[in-house]
């Protein structure tokens, strides 16, 4: 007979779900999703997709420029694979980039201030036959002070069931991004910030040794940005110059996000000062997916690359310098003093001899 689960194995199974769950909304998000979904256990599966229509027929996902104050209809459609009719809640959402550098979208119970404020599906929930789809049309209204440049969210489908195996409720979700660009001036611009170098030598006081690079990337412009990133290390008036290797470009950032970078730089001279430099080239899409190169950003910073080996070499030369002078010192002073002593019992004795003696 098996034995029964342990709380410990049933608690790390819900956590595979959800983390299978989470990787599968954010596929569909980012329009990666070739096929049906399946919604995780049982045969209860669905789909989403753009609809065809005026703005496209083959869309993997909703983008539109619009006015402050304008207003967009567009639509979802949500087909149920399965072979059980699906109540799925809709609803829209604001987008963040994920540590993992995904693009993921707030929970239902958290508030959104951009596109899930703005869009506006005609129902709450649907129901979706087995083998049928449903057109969700929804309503984009953008405010009159909508601030310009790049909103990202998303429209998603929720089925949300309890698990009482688990002792759990599961909400599995599947959307579809949302990205506008609202019309006014745009301010597209990145800012290196926190920008570090660390330094590791060898024994080998002459030897060369690794360096690592960190900064961050900070978005703070209105738009939605990737880069081109190139980083080096130099000595003094740019002697030694050592490059890194490629860099991985950051996930597109949404206006205001940040995103940590660490680059590792191996063959570093010991140049005792070393200058990292990190040089930044926006990438900006436009709606029609075409890439603009930007001006690069450069920043510069100064940090130690001195080997320990070196370094005590250099305190004991300095300890037995300064030795050797007090050495000296202390060995002239005695000299100085006998000397005295000399001079002082010369002139006594001559003094004694010169001296008459009386009777």
């Amino acid at each position: 007979m098996n034995a029964p689960p342990t709380r410990r194995s049933t608690t790390a199974a819900a956590l595979v779900r959800t983390v299978a769950l989470a990787l599968l909304a954010a596929l569909a998000l980012t329009g990666l999703c070739a096929g049906p979904v399946a919604a995780a256990d049982g045969d209860v599966t669905w789909t989403v997709r753009t609809a065809p229509n005026a703005y496209g027929t083959a869309r993997s996902s909703f983008s539109h420029g619009i006015n402050p104050g304008g207003q967009i209809k567009d639509a979802m459609i949500v087909a149920n694979r399965g072979t059980s009719p699906l109540t799925l809640a809709v609803y829209a959402a604001d987008g963040y980039t994920t540590d993992a550098g995904q693009l993921d979208l707030l929970t239902k119970d958290k508030k959104s201030r951009a596109v899930g404020a703005w869009v506006h599906a005609d129902r709450d929930s649907i129901v979706v036959r087995p083998g049928k789809a449903v057109t969700v049309p929804f309503t984009i209204s953008v405010p009159d002070n909508a601030t310009p440049g790049d909103h990202v969210g998303g429209i998603l489908t929720s089925l949300k069931q309890s698990d009482d195996a688990e002792g759990i409720n599961v909400d599995r979700r599947l959307g579809i991004r949302i990205k506008l660009r609202v019309s006014g001036e745009l301010k597209p611009k990145l800012a290196v910030e926190d920008l570090h170098v660390d330094y590791d030598g060898s024994f080998n006081p002459f030897a060369k040794g690794d360096a690592t690079v960190t900064y961050t990337v900070h978005n703070t412009g209105n738009t939605v940005l990737s880069a081109q990133q190139k980083a080096s290390l130099s000595g003094p008036f740019g002697w030694l110059r050592t490059e890194a290797g490629a860099i991985a470009a950051p996930p597109e950032l949404l206006p205001g996000e940040r995103w940590k970078v660490t680059v590792p730089v191996h063959g570093v001279a010991p140049a005792v000062v070393l200058s990292a430099t990190t040089t930044l080239t926006p990438l900006l899409t436009d709606a029609s997916g075409s890439t603009t190169s930007l001006k690069p950003v450069e920043a510069t910073a100064h940090g130690w690359a001195v080997p320990w080996t070196l370094l005590l070499f250099l305190v004991l030369l300095i300890a037995a310098a300064v030795g050797a002078f007090l050495l000296s010192r202390r060995n002239r002073a005695r000299r100085a003093l006998r000397e005295d002593a000399r001079v002082r019992d010369a002139v006594e004795e001559a003094l004694r001899e010169h001296t008459p003696q009386r009777d």
